[in-house]
């Protein structure tokens, strides 16, 4: 196993020169201190992967520094050891981020089991980021760079609370990447490696959305034939992003409600209380004072999800960033489809910058990616872009359009000109639910 480097942590100097002998004969390099205060030099000043930590260092506590070393270097991995082995501490000790616990005396095949797991699991972890990236670059998604100082300061604001539990409020039209921003939020907090679980409120009835957010029991309702367990326990110890919180059923939210207030709820048919510990990040294109005047939505509730706010200008409003945010598009859409070499042409990168993108950012994308899907080797021109110079706009009834271009073209004339989602659904004919998953399709 390749060498790593590796800090002793222990108030003992004999535990400390047995354990460095120990692992410098396994070939890693050994750092050792005495103190709190050492360790935590150690740590700043030396690129260390692994620690050994005892728990009891005379007048310091091993506890309280485990997680100051965590924050302080977050890819370091922490085997806690003590003389004063308890399943008490040993829980404690793994909740507070250890990766593993060894008793005192243990045996030098019990630090090399130790080590080769750890090993085995960084291994791992390099995996995973590695697929993600690779994902990332396969699917491209709206991405968060600008050149728009308001765009910037929103998003400044997002980051600097990221590491908090605050309750978060993003605010912005459909498409405008709500989204895209509460997974960034997420993967910015200390709460990454846990899960981060969407609830589409729109998507479901009232009595369906409270099961799928807290689950419900056997036999609760007509097809309920197992128990589930909900995404508010899904997502325990991680993030619970709700999308289009504005669109959540009246009822529900008093339970919401208590959830943000006290982590508490009972699943659907049960009167046991459970609860999970989740970082909430709501989302809306709906103007919430409004719906509360109108008695759709608790006032009580938006104070609590309105902590922190952020709103998200819409693309039309950051025209720095349109030309760079189609051109990112384009470079992950040609790598996926296997056209590297195309570009947008003169005429397609002037109808970009000009159009108005009532879609905002999932209508670029779909735009793009339609583009580049189409187009041949002289690249991707207006005639290949939808909206631009396609089928949006310009479709004819009888016309040579396709049902789902009629659909969408529409969607976005009735979403263009009436108040609110559900003023659209009532022209369309439709539920708020099925208008949702009709512009989640046609990218609205």
């Amino acid at each position: 196993m390749p060498g790593m480097n590796v800090l002793v942590i222990d108030d003992e100097p004999t535990i400390r020169r047995a354990l460095r002998a120990a692992l410098e004969a396994m070939g890693h390099v050994v750092v050792e201190a005495g103190t709190a205060a050492a360790a935590r030099r150690q740590v700043e000043d030396h690129a260390i992967e692994l620690a050994f930590l005892d728990l009891r260092l005379g007048r310091d506590d091993g506890l309280s520094l485990l997680p100051e070393l965590l924050a302080s270097s977050p890819a370091l991995a922490v085997v806690v050891v003590t003389a004063h082995a308890t399943i008490g501490s040993a829980v404690e000790a793994m909740r507070r981020g250890a990766f593993d616990y060894l008793p005192k005396p243990f045996t030098p095949d019990q630090i090399r089991v130790s080590l080769e797991r750890w090993r085995t699991v960084s291994g791992l972890r390099r995996e995973v980021t590695q697929l993600r990236e690779q994902v990332k670059r396969a699917s491209p998604d709206a991405d968060l760079t600008t050149d728009e100082p308001a765009m910037q300061k929103q998003l400044d604001v997002a980051f600097r609370v990221a590491a908090t539990d605050a309750t978060l409020l993003v605010r912005g039209e459909s498409g405008t990447g709500k989204g895209v921003l509460a997974r960034a939020v997420h993967e910015r907090s200390t709460r990454t490696a846990k899960p981060f679980v969407v609830v589409h409120c729109p998507s479901l009835s009232a009595e369906l959305l409270e099961s799928d957010l807290f689950g419900h029991a056997k036999g609760a309702f007509t097809g309920a034939v197992t128990a589930t367990e909900g995404k508010a326990a899904a997502a325990d110890g991680g993030t619970l992003f709700l999308d289009e919180i504005g669109d959540l059923p009246l009822p529900l939210q008093p339970k919401l409600l208590r959830f943000l207030q006290d982590k508490q709820f009972e699943r659907v048919g049960e009167t046991k209380t459970r609860t999970a510990d989740v970082r909430l990040i709501a989302a809306t294109n709906r103007p919430l004072e409004v719906e509360v005047k109108a008695g759709r939505f608790r006032e009580d509730l938006l104070y609590r999800l309105n902590v922190i706010e952020v709103t998200l200008p819409p693309l039309r409003e950051r025209p720095k960033d349109i030309l760079p945010v189609a051109e990112r598009l384009l470079g992950g859409f040609a790598a996926q489809f296997g056209k590297a070499a195309i570009a947008f042409t003169a005429e397609a990168r002037e109808a970009i910058r000009k159009h108005p993108w009532p879609g905002n950012l999932r209508e670029l994308r779909n735009a793009v990616e339609r583009g580049v899907i189409l187009c041949g080797a002289d690249g991707v021109g207006v005639e290949h872009l939808p909206a631009l110079g396609g089928e949006s706009g310009t479709v004819e009834l009888g016309g040579d359009a396709t049902i789902d271009a009629l659909e969408a073209e529409h969607l976005r004339r009735v979403l263009g000109r009436v108040a609110t989602l559900d003023d659209a659904a009532a022209v369309l004919g439709i539920d708020a639910s099925t208008l949702y998953r009709k512009r989640k399709k046609l990218g609205l």
